[in-house]
């Protein structure tokens, strides 16, 4: 089983940036590909961003893509979002997940694992 906590959520101007980091507990964290998606309140948690096991490969949803990068740092069993040029449509709160299949699955069925999540809030 993996436990997972997000963290780097806040207040952020547009056109400005945040790291969002999430830690994982538990055994063989680099079994799993890592996702983060984002859920507005009222609407379906959808893809942000996701890394296979060792990170060598990643996908972006088109709205973030060149704004966003994901990575992570099986050593220390994090996954991390860097998110720049941030706008305000990209207000949501962010989970981080895990997927213990070998792919970089799109779709939040999908994912075995999730954080609580973290607000991002963007300020026009």
């Amino acid at each position: 089983q993996v436990q997972l906590a997000e963290s780097g959520g806040g207040l952020a101007q547009a056109g400005g940036s945040l790291r969002l980091s999430c830690a994982a507990s538990g055994r063989m964290f680099s079994d799993y590909a890592m996702g983060w998606f984002r859920q507005v309140s009222g609407e379906e948690r959808e893809f942000v961003a996701g890394i296979n096991w060792s990170g060598g490969r990643t996908t972006y949803a088109d709205s973030v893509k060149g704004r966003f990068t994901i990575s992570r740092d099986n050593a220390k069993n994090m996954v991390y979002l860097q998110m720049n040029s941030l706008k305000p449509e990209d207000t949501a709160v962010y989970y981080c997940a895990a997927d213990r299949t070998t792919g970089i699955a799109t779709t939040r069925y999908y994912y075995d694992y999730w954080g609580r999540g973290t607000q991002v809030t963007v300020s026009s």
